[in-house]
Protein backbone atom coordinates (compact mmCIF):
# COMPACT_ATOMS: atom_id res chain seq x y z
CA UNK A 1 0.00 0.00 0.00
CA UNK A 2 1.04 3.47 -0.93
CA UNK A 3 1.62 6.44 1.16
CA UNK A 4 1.65 10.08 0.23
CA UNK A 5 5.22 10.92 -0.18
CA UNK A 6 7.42 12.47 2.00
CA UNK A 7 11.19 13.23 0.60
CA UNK A 8 11.99 11.49 3.85
CA UNK A 9 10.74 8.43 3.09
CA UNK A 10 12.70 8.07 -0.09
CA UNK A 11 15.88 6.48 -0.17
CA UNK A 12 18.63 9.04 -0.71
CA UNK A 13 19.52 8.32 -4.53
CA UNK A 14 15.77 7.95 -5.55
CA UNK A 15 14.43 11.18 -3.64
CA UNK A 16 17.73 12.74 -5.73
CA UNK A 17 16.67 11.45 -8.98
CA UNK A 18 12.84 12.46 -8.67
CA UNK A 19 13.90 16.24 -8.09
CA UNK A 20 15.77 16.17 -11.43
CA UNK A 21 12.96 14.28 -12.77
CA UNK A 22 10.64 16.96 -11.98
CA UNK A 23 13.52 20.08 -12.70
CA UNK A 24 13.37 18.64 -16.05
CA UNK A 25 10.19 18.30 -16.97
CA UNK A 26 10.07 22.13 -15.35
CA UNK A 27 12.23 23.41 -17.53
CA UNK A 28 11.93 21.10 -20.59
CA UNK A 29 15.68 20.33 -20.68
CA UNK A 30 15.38 16.86 -21.68
CA UNK A 31 19.16 16.27 -21.36
CA UNK A 32 19.00 15.19 -17.56
CA UNK A 33 16.78 12.28 -19.00
CA UNK A 34 19.89 9.79 -20.12
CA UNK A 35 21.57 10.25 -16.44
CA UNK A 36 17.80 9.18 -15.22
CA UNK A 37 17.57 5.64 -16.88
CA UNK A 38 18.92 2.40 -16.30
CA UNK A 39 20.41 1.18 -19.40
CA UNK A 40 17.76 -1.65 -18.91
CA UNK A 41 15.20 0.46 -18.15
CA UNK A 42 11.48 -1.25 -19.04
CA UNK A 43 8.63 1.28 -20.12
CA UNK A 44 5.07 -0.15 -20.42
CA UNK A 45 2.68 1.52 -21.94
CA UNK A 46 -1.12 1.20 -22.38
CA UNK A 47 -1.62 1.69 -26.33
CA UNK A 48 1.32 -1.57 -26.43
CA UNK A 49 0.71 -5.05 -25.60
CA UNK A 50 4.51 -5.87 -25.19
CA UNK A 51 7.64 -3.68 -22.93
CA UNK A 52 9.45 -1.18 -24.83
CA UNK A 53 13.29 -1.93 -23.25
CA UNK A 54 16.43 -0.30 -22.91
CA UNK A 55 17.34 3.49 -22.07
CA UNK A 56 16.66 4.84 -26.22
CA UNK A 57 13.60 3.40 -26.74
CA UNK A 58 12.41 5.13 -23.19
CA UNK A 59 14.52 8.17 -23.80
CA UNK A 60 13.02 8.90 -27.23
CA UNK A 61 9.29 7.47 -25.99
CA UNK A 62 9.64 10.32 -22.64
CA UNK A 63 11.15 12.87 -25.10
CA UNK A 64 7.90 12.43 -27.54
CA UNK A 65 5.57 12.83 -25.14
CA UNK A 66 6.42 15.99 -23.57
CA UNK A 67 6.35 17.50 -26.74
CA UNK A 68 2.74 16.28 -27.55
CA UNK A 69 1.17 16.72 -23.96
CA UNK A 70 0.24 20.39 -23.19
CA UNK A 71 -0.50 22.09 -20.22
CA UNK A 72 0.92 18.63 -18.31
CA UNK A 73 0.73 19.18 -14.45
CA UNK A 74 1.73 16.62 -11.82
CA UNK A 75 -1.30 16.75 -8.72
CA UNK A 76 -0.20 13.89 -6.01
CA UNK A 77 2.81 12.01 -5.47
CA UNK A 78 3.09 8.34 -3.85
CA UNK A 79 6.08 6.55 -2.67
CA UNK A 80 5.99 2.65 -1.60
CA UNK A 81 6.89 2.12 1.74
CA UNK A 82 10.58 0.47 0.63
CA UNK A 83 11.35 3.82 -0.61
CA UNK A 84 12.39 2.45 -4.25
CA UNK A 85 8.92 3.45 -6.24
CA UNK A 86 6.88 6.72 -6.93
CA UNK A 87 3.15 6.78 -8.24
CA UNK A 88 2.93 10.63 -9.55
CA UNK A 89 -0.38 11.45 -10.84
CA UNK A 90 -0.86 13.92 -13.49
CA UNK A 91 -3.29 15.57 -16.25
CA UNK A 92 -2.34 17.02 -19.54
CA UNK A 93 -4.54 17.59 -22.45
CA UNK A 94 -3.84 16.19 -26.30
CA UNK A 95 -5.37 17.01 -29.41
CA UNK A 96 -7.85 19.38 -27.17
CA UNK A 97 -8.55 15.89 -25.38
CA UNK A 98 -8.27 16.07 -21.36
CA UNK A 99 -6.66 12.92 -19.88
CA UNK A 100 -5.51 12.01 -16.53
CA UNK A 101 -2.94 9.55 -15.47
CA UNK A 102 -0.33 7.99 -13.68
CA UNK A 103 3.16 7.49 -13.95
CA UNK A 104 4.68 4.39 -11.91
CA UNK A 105 8.69 4.37 -11.78
CA UNK A 106 11.00 1.80 -9.71
CA UNK A 107 13.94 2.43 -9.11
CA UNK A 108 17.32 0.74 -8.51
CA UNK A 109 19.54 1.35 -5.61
CA UNK A 110 21.41 4.40 -7.52
CA UNK A 111 18.68 5.82 -8.13
CA UNK A 112 18.15 4.80 -11.71
CA UNK A 113 15.03 4.40 -13.25
CA UNK A 114 14.50 0.70 -14.33
CA UNK A 115 10.67 0.52 -14.45
CA UNK A 116 8.31 2.74 -16.39
CA UNK A 117 4.90 2.21 -16.47
CA UNK A 118 1.86 4.88 -17.57
CA UNK A 119 -1.76 4.51 -16.91
CA UNK A 120 -4.44 7.35 -18.82
CA UNK A 121 -7.45 7.62 -19.06
CA UNK A 122 -10.12 8.25 -20.63
CA UNK A 123 -9.70 6.02 -24.05
CA UNK A 124 -10.23 9.35 -26.46
CA UNK A 125 -7.50 10.82 -24.99
CA UNK A 126 -5.24 7.90 -24.97
CA UNK A 127 -6.19 7.19 -28.58
CA UNK A 128 -5.37 10.43 -29.59
CA UNK A 129 -1.77 10.17 -27.73
CA UNK A 130 -1.44 6.66 -29.17
CA UNK A 131 -2.20 8.23 -32.85
CA UNK A 132 0.18 11.16 -32.32
CA UNK A 133 3.00 9.27 -31.26
CA UNK A 134 2.82 6.13 -34.00
CA UNK A 135 2.92 8.99 -36.54
CA UNK A 136 5.94 11.00 -34.85
CA UNK A 137 8.42 7.45 -33.28
CA UNK A 138 5.86 4.33 -34.60
CA UNK A 139 8.77 3.02 -36.76
CA UNK A 140 11.40 3.55 -34.55
CA UNK A 141 10.22 2.16 -31.68
CA UNK A 142 9.08 -1.33 -32.93
CA UNK A 143 12.40 -2.66 -32.71
CA UNK A 144 12.80 -2.00 -29.37
CA UNK A 145 9.56 -3.72 -28.04
CA UNK A 146 10.26 -7.06 -25.54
Amino acid sequence: MATSLMTAQLQPAVAASLEKWHHMLQTRDMSILADLLDQNVVFRSPMAHRPYTGSLAVGLILKTVITIFQDFTYHREFVTPDGMQVVLEFSAVVDGKALKGIDMIGFDEQGKIVDFEVMIRPFNALAALGKEMGARVGAQLEAHKG
